[in-house]
């Protein structure tokens, strides 16, 4: 998320990334969601599309209008949003309860049609064949050491972009990963972390 320093207690004494201590939101976020795997077509296009929405705003703004993306995508059913019309455009454009960001929802559409003419599961296998050994990644102790950016991103970055996503560099892709779980980027004593390490 942001450089800084090592895991801080919360309210309730339990040790979590500084990132997650910031509001209400991001606790919960840090606690249930961020680092757990995802998987499904559907749901990593989801996570794809509203990583791209992210790109130069705080995550926290996105993910205050999850809850209005989803309403507005269709639920992120690809096959749904591959369907979109120019009349679904303009209705875009003119909700308030997502980033109104022409080039983004361009791309949503775009990214959906692609991934519609794919197998099921395809995205899923991608995605997911470009998740590091973890064995080969130590845990960070602070959040300067967690990278923007790394060699999967990157990779995973050309190849989808080779097969016609937009708004899918290597920065976004790692957000990607670390938001679905291809990685574990908690800090070593976060206490999000722990469970998922022993199995």
């Amino acid at each position: 998320m942001t450089a800084g320093g090592g895991a801080l207690p919360g309210p309730d004494g339990r040790l979590r990334c500084p990132w997650g201590l910031s509001t209400e939101d991001y606790t919960a976020y840090h606690d249930t969601e961020w680092g757990r795997p995802v998987h499904g077509d559907d749901a990593l296009f989801e996570r794809l599309s509203l990583e791209a929405f992210q790109s130069g705003l705080s995550w926290l703004t996105i993910l205050r209008r999850r809850e209005g993306f989803r309403a507005a995508f269709a639920g992120f059913r690809i096959a749904e949003v591959a369907e979109f019309t120019d009349a679904d455009r303009e209705r875009l454009l003119a909700d308030p309860g997502i980033i109104r960001n022409r080039a983004k929802i361009d791309a949503t559409i775009a990214n959906a049609r692609v991934a519609a003419e794919w197998e099921p599961g395809e995205l899923d296998a991608l995605v997911w064949s470009h998740a590091p050994d973890p064995a080969g990644r130590p845990a960070p102790r602070t959040l300067a050491e967690v990278p923007a950016i790394t060699p999967e991103s990157t990779a995973l970055s050309k190849e989808l972009k080779r097969r016609g996503f937009r708004f899918t560099g290597p920065t976004t892709a790692y957000a990607l990963m670390q938001a679905c779980g291809l990685v574990d980027d908690h800090l070593a004593d976060c206490c999000a972390r722990a469970p998922r390490s022993a199995g």
